[in-house]
């Protein structure tokens, strides 16, 4: 009886699959006899030849071999590329599923470089109060990190609009991060508009920005999605990395606890009386209801985009989603020293220049200690990132479908955590081929239908 091999992923060059009693890959339309390498069958043997594999394939390249239906008569088991069993051309729904992608990814790219072109405009005119952001060094400097940060998500996407990769999910997940903890910011801006200050046009173009950038993310993170040997999701960690990934939700909860309090300190020195008085101010609570709503999402935003990067595999992605919602709080953390280098003005408190200079009035600037307890938060939040990007991240084995065939030599421990793997990944488009004619000796299912690791 002939041997087979079973492939279950093939990419531009080369293909793998199991063998008689092996994991192997082939270089695509090879002869069963002919591997390029060859493993033991086991979960080691697998992930070993699934690491190679890796190494020899581009990412984007990688596809789930398409599902062979029962009863197909055994000589049209093996498909030739670009074409199916009969000659024909390929199945409709990958080649459309495929366009509505690349589609959704030119629709994000389009938005993301009209969220940037946005954002730069919205420097210009007023913001809030008649004043544009260009004329406060320290709210223009946060602005355009953001800018900064969603051309890089829009660089990141151009690059698998070009060539299929795993650089549009990479920046979807940052521009995604940077969204969601902007988005608070932007609201309390916008707070301010309802307690009494004018509502300038940089205020809207910025807000206009961020909807389109948001939006851009949004469309590149859903035009690419995981695969079946990488899913893309949040899991539960591994106990070797619970108490790391706690730490870095602690981190989390300590940013968002530290954001609220007051950050600006003056001392008013009043030389004629001898006296001098310290004021703290900036306090989130401490504001119009909607100013307080935006800052209690920014909050929010900073513990759930931390978690889910806690628990997100591959741990470098959720490093990714970790880092874009770091831009902002860094930005809020430069804005306010450039704030406390600045000379304050006597009105701020309510004191005309003519009091001012009657009682000696000096004005010092700095920062309170919570500021620096946020700072430090987070610095360790960016270390937290770092940590994440140079987790390894191991490909996912793909387990037993349910049937009554089981691997010939596979042991209990590989199939039970191939069991695992296939019900953690239930919706991925896992699938099979065949690689020569006849059906194994040792495969034993029924009905001539062929069953695998995919």
């Amino acid at each position: 009886m002939p041997d087979k091999a079973v492939i279950s992923h093939r990419g531009e060059k080369y293909e793998i699959g199991r063998g008689k009693r092996f994991y192997g890959i082939w270089v695509v339309g090879a002869p069963y006899d002919a591997p390029v390498d060859r493993w033991p069958e086991n979960r080691d043997g697998w992930q070993q030849a699934w690491a190679r594999f890796a190494t020899i394939e581009e990412p984007g390249d990688i596809k789930a071999v398409t599902r062979e239906r029962k009863g197909l008569p055994l000589k049209l088991g093996r498909r030739k590329a670009g074409g199916n069993a009969d000659g024909g051309a390929t199945a409709a729904p990958v080649t459309g599923r495929r366009s509505r992608r690349g589609a959704a990814l030119l629709v994000g790219e389009g938005l993301l470089v009209l969220g940037v072109v946005l954002g730069l405009v919205g420097l210009f005119p007023a913001y809030v109060g008649g004043q544009s952001l260009l004329s406060q060094w320290d709210q223009v400097v946060p602005h355009l990190l953001y800018v900064i940060g969603w051309a890089l998500t829009a660089a990141l996407v151009a690059l698998s609009v070009a060539r299929p990769s795993n650089a549009a999910r990479f920046g979807a997940l940052f521009g995604l991060g940077l969204g969601a903890v902007t988005f608070g910011l932007f609201f309390a801006d916008l707070g301010e508009v309802t307690s009494g200050a004018s509502l300038g046009l940089g205020l809207v173009v910025s807000l206009i920005s961020w909807a389109a950038c948001t939006a851009g993310s949004a469309f590149a993170f859903a035009a690419s999605p995981g695969s079946a040997q990488q899913p893309s999701r949040p899991a539960r960690p591994g106990p070797g990395h619970a108490g790391a990934l706690a730490l870095l939700v602690l981190a989390a909860i300590g940013t968002a606890a530290a954001f609220a309090p007051s950050w600006d300190s003056y001392v008013l020195a009043f030389a004629s009386e001898g006296t001098s008085q310290t004021i703290t101010a900036g306090n989130a609570f401490d504001n119009p209801g909607m100013v307080i709503a935006g800052n209690v999402l920014v909050m929010v935003a900073i513990v759930v985009v931390a978690t889910l990067a806690a628990l997100w595999r591959p741990p470098r992605q959720g490093a990714l989603l970790l880092a874009g919602a770091i831009v902002p709080l860094a930005g809020e953390a430069v804005s306010a020293l450039i704030q406390a280098g600045q000379q304050a003005s006597p009105a701020l408190f309510g004191i005309s220049s003519a009091q001012a200079s009657a009682a000696g009035l000096t004005i010092s600037t700095g920062l309170t200690g919570i500021f620096w307890v946020y700072f430090v938060f987070v610095i360790s939040l960016l270390v937290s990132c770092a940590w994440l990007f140079t987790e390894p991240g191991h490909p996912v084995m793909p387990g037993i479908p349910a049937s009554p065939w089981s691997p010939a030599g596979g042991d209990e421990g590989a199939r039970g955590a191939a069991e695992t793997a296939v019900s953690e990944d239930a919706d991925s488009d896992v699938s099979e081929d065949t690689h020569n004619d006849g059906v194994d000796s040792d495969a034993g299912t029924e009905g001539g239908e062929q069953s695998a690791y995919a």
